[in-house]
């Protein structure tokens, strides 16, 4: 340590070059030395304020008194912060800024690199839409609002009609209608805002003709949610509907195992392993719906 850390003095520049050149060695003692410089210049700079707030109109104040009154606050600072006289700054910021001691044993296995950090959800579930409150929607929650009553009394007897056509009972297809179109309430519109009766969700392909509508909804690919823009079948009425659902559970191969199928569960199953839905629980959500107490009520299950 250089001479200046024994008798500070505001004009001794060799202490200072002292103290760079420990500082780039890294010399513990290099450490408590500036935090002593960054007091003193902290007490300087309060001494300044004070010398400020006095008045100065008096016969003796000159420039010349007043540098001289700054190199006496300089070394009236340097002698404070060395005798440690001064406001405890220094103490403190050589405690904060001293590296942490590690006890080797705290990890006998080696110290860690980095700092363990919480891990990010990857893909976030997106939110899913909200049907009207006191009736059963795609989360598959039993209901028995009169919202739910009037969908089942409306579809009913255009589903009893297709239900033969497939040889399934029309609670499955009732069920069916009500998880796609959240009980009649979210089936898609068209541009005008008039309805498409598309309550089975079917998606216009490459070989429909008939007219359409765009509505966002809710496709999983690798399970995982994302919402986005699709384009379905639009009908003039529910019996256009169900007829073409007929034609297309009735007429595809691949829904085999769905025709004649005695149980909701088994309806549901089939209809999800033929691809009928991209939601990996589609099945199970069908499932309480078709075996839940809203249609068990209605159709005397």
């Amino acid at each position: 340590m250089s001479s200046s850390s024994v008798n500070p003095n505001v004009f001794d520049s060799s202490g200072l070059a002292a103290l760079k050149r420990q500082l780039k060695d890294n010399d513990p003692k290099a450490l408590k030395e500036a935090a002593r410089q960054f007091e003193a210049m902290f007490l300087q700079m309060v001494l300044k304020s004070m010398r400020e707030a006095t008045p100065k109109d008096g016969m003796f104040d000159s420039d010349q008194s007043r540098m001289y009154e700054s190199l006496l606050d300089q070394q009236w600072a340097q002698v404070l912060a060395a005798k440690g006289a001064g406001t405890g700054l220094a103490a403190m910021l050589e405690k904060q800024l001293q590296p942490a001691v590690v006890d080797p044993q705290t990890y006998p296995a080696g110290l860690p690199l980095t700092p363990a950090a919480k891990p990010l959800p990857l893909n976030p579930p997106l939110p899913t839409l909200q049907f009207p409150i006191g009736a059963e929607s795609r989360t598959g929650a039993a209901d028995s609002s009169s919202d739910a009553r009037d969908f089942i009394d409306r579809v009913t007897p255009y589903a009893d009609a297709a239900a033969r056509a497939i040889g399934v009972p029309a609670r499955f297809l009732v069920g069916h209608a009500a998880l796609e179109s959240g009980w009649g309430k979210s089936e898609p519109r068209r541009a005008d805002g008039s309805r498409s009766y598309n309550i089975f969700g079917i998606k216009a392909g490459k070989t429909w003709t008939g007219p359409v509508v765009e509505a966002e909804t809710t496709e999983y690919v690798s399970g995982v949610a994302q919402r986005q823009v699709e384009r379905f079948r639009a009908y003039g009425s529910y019996a256009e509907a169900f007829n073409d659902y007929a034609g297309l559970i009735g007429g595809k191969a691949r829904y085999a195992e769905v025709v004649g199928s005695t149980s909701g569960s088994a309806f549901a199953r089939g209809l999800q392993k033929a691809g009928y839905a991209t939601d990996p629980d589609y099945a199970a959500k069908l499932s309480r719906i078709i075996d839940g107490p809203t249609l068990n009520r209605r159709f005397a299950v």
